[in-house]
């Protein structure tokens, strides 16, 4: 039966959600903020470092914050109050949430060295979620899509807008490299990427959301590097290779599990 535990967890969660929703508003310039990416002197931009996305790959912003709603809504209802997943999921969820709308805003104050140990702080959430995610398993389909599908979309893309937004407060700092090229750093950083994806696919056992996720990142990484303004094809063959070895990665991992 639903206790005044649960419903404090259910609410919760979803004012949480609503404080994210408006903070990507504000992050996005339409309430009259200004847009990420022209915040903290343009750090954060499509061209500020080698490792900064081309600016389409901000586009999966809506399709997870779409699944943060459907999440909301979903752990509202009462079958899903009781169930032990959600209630082990929940507060961390609105901490990711809550840690969400602290980095919109911490970019918005030209904080940009707060954003840092922030977006640490909220992968390190999401891998907690991904984590209780792999030993709750969903109820259903819908649950899956719902939960795991939306949970795994944004860890994936918040692993690789880790590695940028730590890249970005470093060239911000006047990091010179320790006497090593920009492509040379910038190809380590990818890798490191491509490591944790792997990890991911092996732990998740062959979990698809965080590896197209994290391989979408990758790509756009791919594609600004090849073709936009900052031209670096070390690090363009870096990111496609990183995303080949992310997917390949977690497709083996997949049908592995299938077979066990």
């Amino acid at each position: 039966m639903r206790g005044a535990r649960d419903i404090t967890r259910q609410v919760t969660v979803a004012a949480s959600a609503v404080i994210a929703i408006i903070g990507s508003f504000v992050g996005s310039g339409a309430a009259g903020g200004t847009p990420i990416q022209e915040a903290s002197g343009g750090a954060l931009s499509a061209t500020s470092t080698p490792i900064a996305p081309d600016v389409p790959a901000f586009s999966i912003w809506s399709v997870i914050y779409l699944g943060l709603v459907a999440y909301a809504v979903w752990q509202l209802l009462p079958k899903q109050s009781e169930a032990d997943r959600h209630r082990r999921l929940g507060y961390w969820v609105a901490a990711s949430l809550l840690l969400n709308a602290a980095w919109i805003l911490s970019v918005q104050f030209d904080q940009l060295w707060l954003s840092l140990p922030v977006i640490v702080a909220l992968l390190a959430v999401l891998v907690r979620l991904f984590l209780l995610c792999r030993a709750f398993p969903p109820s259903g389909a819908v649950d899956a899509v719902i939960t795991d599908g939306t949970l795994g979309l944004y860890l994936g893309w918040v692993s690789i807008a880790t590695a940028a937004n730590a890249t970005a407060v470093l060239v911000a700092a006047g990091f010179t490299g320790f006497g090593l090229s920009a492509d040379i750093w910038a190809v380590a950083v990818l890798a490191v990427a491509a490591l944790v994806g792997v990890l991911l696919a092996v732990r998740g056992r062959g979990r698809i959301a965080p590896a197209l996720a994290l391989s979408w990142g990758l790509a756009w990484v791919a594609v600004g590097r090849l073709t936009g303004e900052l031209i670096s094809v070390p690090a363009g063959i870096a990111a496609i290779a990183a995303a080949a070895a992310v997917l390949l990665a977690t497709a083996i991992a997949r049908v592995r599990a299938a077979s066990a």
